[in-house]
């Protein structure tokens, strides 16, 4: 059985989907601060916080758990900023206990969802695994900790890990079953997706003097069905034994600008909203665009869907089931 943390999220969900149809038996693991229990629709579910230690003990107990996917955290780069403790502990002390138990019950792979924000602002693009890891706010620091506990485990307890850095994920399950349903949201593309169902009034461009094309910033969008199957192919790396722990970037390995996401939607909606332009957010670099080379390679993992026009398009069938009543 694999156990999947936070697997009631946006993401975690859509791998749950995956692993199922793959013919594996999963665990969810939520306590559902921000997951939905109604995207929990295959293999079994616990409401568990990671921080209760003794319930996650009786969890190893119950089920023969052979591997983790650990999604569960706290992603807000703004929140961060502004509670930091709330990160640290949240996405640091918490994956601390899943590891110590993890041990004590002698289970020795983990694929851990990380992500670009390790990198900081980069110093050339595209962004390879071995660039330096400067993260610019405690969301990012916080997982680069957890990826040094991991290689530590590795190295002197036997844990295999893979650590998987994402870039953006977007778009949903082409079946329309589950999607992306933030609350408060924070991506883009839903975000342009409200002004376009008439949630918003409009939608506003942090900043348009950026060094890219357009001079808004650029960023690699990666469907979240391709990021599933990464996922997929990493636990199938893990489960031969003489594959060491590895760590991969996962992008489409093209970026698309702000303003380029923003016409997109409007050419997949129909739909024209108002677009403002603010000034810049601390932070944001101009482009950041994922080298996937090693995955493609090591991984056999290749994006099914790279195009913008694709993962916005099931972005908007998701948005649209998501928000039927504000549709006419």
């Amino acid at each position: 059985m694999i156990l999947i943390t936070g697997g009631a999220g946006y993401i975690g969900s859509h791998i749950n989907k995956l692993l199922n149809k793959s013919g594996y038996d999963t665990l969810v693991l939520d306590n559902l601060v921000k997951g939905h229990e109604e995207a929990v629709k295959w293999g079994k579910f616990v409401n568990v916080d990671l921080g209760d230690e003794n319930e996650l003990k009786s969890v190893f107990e119950t089920y023969d758990i052979e591997a983790v996917m650990h999604f569960a955290a706290f992603s807000s780069v703004a929140e961060s900023v502004q509670e930091p403790e709330k990160y640290f502990k949240n996405n640091y002390e918490n994956t601390r206990n899943l590891l110590k138990v993890m041990n004590e019950f002698g289970v020795k792979r983990i694929i851990f969802s990380s992500t670009a924000a390790l990198y900081g602002i980069p110093e050339t693009v595209p962004i390879k695994e071995d660039a330096p890891l400067q993260p610019i706010n405690p969301y990012g620091e916080s997982k680069l900790m957890v990826e040094n506990l991991l290689k530590d485990e590795s190295d002197f307890r036997g844990l295999k890990y893979v650590s998987l850095r994402y870039f953006n994920a977007a778009g949903a399950d082409i079946d329309c079953e589950i999607g992306e349903n933030h609350n408060p949201e924070s991506h883009l593309i839903p975000l342009v997706l409200d002004a376009a169902i008439g949630k918003r009034d409009s939608i506003s461009i942090f900043g348009d003097d950026y060094n890219t094309d357009d001079g808004t910033c650029v960023r690699d969008y990666i469907h979240v069905e391709d990021l599933a199957d990464a996922h997929l192919k990493a636990l199938q790396y893990l489960e031969e034994p003489f594959n060491d722990s590895n760590v991969f970037n996962l992008g489409n390995g093209s970026g698309f600008s702000v303003r380029e996401v923003i016409d997109t939607c409007k050419k997949v909606t129909g739909v024209d909203f108002e677009v403002k332009t603010e000034g810049r957010r601390e932070g944001d670099p101009d482009i950041l665009i994922a080298d996937a080379a090693k995955a493609r390679e090591i991984l056999k993992w290749e994006p099914k869907y790279p195009d913008l026009e694709d993962i916005v398009e099931t972005a908007w069938n998701w948005h649209k089931k998501l928000n039927s009543n504000y549709i006419a």
